[in-house]
């Protein structure tokens, strides 16, 4: 085929094929589901196939050339790397290049430059200090910055994060005041990080993370947002303002959408407060009663009376259940202990609702999982589902009721 030198014409509507016309192999699409931003959805929902995806180029054939020569370079001389750079992340970098590139041809403007170059640098770092803890589980405490030392708000806060720092987690806050500060006092700095927001007024990090080397600073809301998605396998919401609305709304509307995989959503309600109380018959009185949402929704969150309830309810999503991925179309459930014979029985009645065809079915871990040493000691529950994420949530709370 003519490869267009049209920079606005070269993105997910044509055939896979380089710039010679030689057919490229098709983008293997079960690789996109392990990192833990990736939306939770099936492969259909997925484009993929010649006819909905090309290669993705700058429009000028000799600066695509001059590229991929360089990342050719880069895949044996790249520093903090042993050995070659593994070819589907060089087609990815590939990419990211290519997309710099057409920013420059498509007439973007300084100051849209500058947005795309601070939010790729801030991702860049924000990886790098996260990575040396990638083992261990990690909660977001998100709350007000209003709230002083002493107030039960913080109280319930700084128990919570020193709670839950016994157990092995790690705790990220907004690294500001308020219960900001209580969880990085309750955990210690070295269970804490700080995801700190630059702000037209002063907002200086908090005195038990300000001189950490886990503490990030952050230009945009948007890509602290997704850190805090990318780095947590539980978020516990304390009482607090438009931030925290911001925070737990989107959280849910996230995890409801299949946008984020499913993990405990903790409203915890210090002593003596109706905060989160009120708050949910608000959600149930003009949200629910509305059918704006399914009454399952209502699942994805969980009220804790006391911080010792909250620790609880993240161990207890964790107790059996470990992870989700899908497979093609199928939803693989990963866990300690798959369901017996009878627990299947139970599961394909009471969950019917939740299949769009087929099963409940025990299997073993899939090629894919297999190539990506994805949690292979964990037993397998795979089905095809529809996408009522409450109900798979309900679904989560039996499965972390067997044995």
């Amino acid at each position: 085929m003519t490869m267009t030198t049209n920079p606005y014409a070269a993105d997910d509507d044509m055939s896979y094929e380089d710039a010679t016309g030689d057919a490229l192999p098709p983008v293997d699409d079960h690789e996109e589901q392990r990192g833990v931003i990736e939306p939770l959805e099936p492969e259909r929902r997925r484009p993929r196939g010649p006819v909905s995806r090309r290669i993705y180029t700058t429009g000028n054939p000799e600066i695509d050339r001059e590229i991929q020569e360089m990342l050719g370079k880069l895949s044996w001389g790249l520093p903090g790397r042993d050995g070659p750079v593994d070819s589907a992340d060089l087609e990815l970098v590939r990419e990211m290049v290519t997309s710099a590139v057409r920013l420059v041809a498509q007439r973007a403007t300084r100051a849209e430059m500058k947005m795309v170059n601070a939010a790729l640098k801030e991702f860049a770092y924000a990886f790098r200090v996260f990575a040396p803890y990638r083992g261990q589980r990690k909660v977001s405490i998100f709350g007000s910055a209003r709230v002083e030392p002493g107030e039960e708000s913080y109280v319930a806060a700084r128990d919570f994060a020193r709670l839950i720092a016994e157990k092995g987690w790690m705790v990220i806050t907004g690294a500001g005041p308020g219960i900001m500060a209580a969880g990085h006092e309750g955990a210690g700095a070295e269970h804490s990080f700080g995801a700190n927001i630059r702000l037209p007024a002063l907002n200086p990090a908090n005195a038990y993370i300000a001189k950490d080397g886990k503490l990030i600073n952050f230009k945009y809301f948007f890509t602290r947002k997704v850190t805090f998605l990318k780095e947590s396998s539980a978020f516990v919401l304390l009482p607090g303002g438009w931030g925290t609305m911001d925070e737990a709304f989107e959280l849910l509307t996230l995890t409801q959408t299949g946008k984020s995989p499913p993990h405990p959503i903790v409203l915890l309600e210090p002593e003596g407060s109706t905060y989160w109380q009120e708050w949910i018959d608000f959600v149930r009185r003009e949200i629910e009663e509305r059918n704006f949402l399914l009454p399952s929704d209502l699942s994805l969150y969980r009220l804790a009376m006391t911080p010792e309830e909250a620790v609880e309810e993240i161990e207890r999503f964790y107790k059996n259940y470990q992870s989700a991925r899908f497979i093609g179309n199928r939803l693989v459930l990963r866990m300690h202990r798959a369901p017996d014979t009878a627990m299947l029985g139970r599961l394909n009645e009471e969950f019917a609702d939740l299949l769009v065809e087929g099963e409940f079915e025990v299997i073993q871990a899939t090629a894919p999982e297999v190539k990506d040493q994805d949690d292979l000691d964990c037993e397998r529950l795979a089905f095809y589902p529809n996408h009522h994420y409450g109900r798979l949530r309900e679904l989560i709370d039996v499965v972390n009721g067997i044995g």
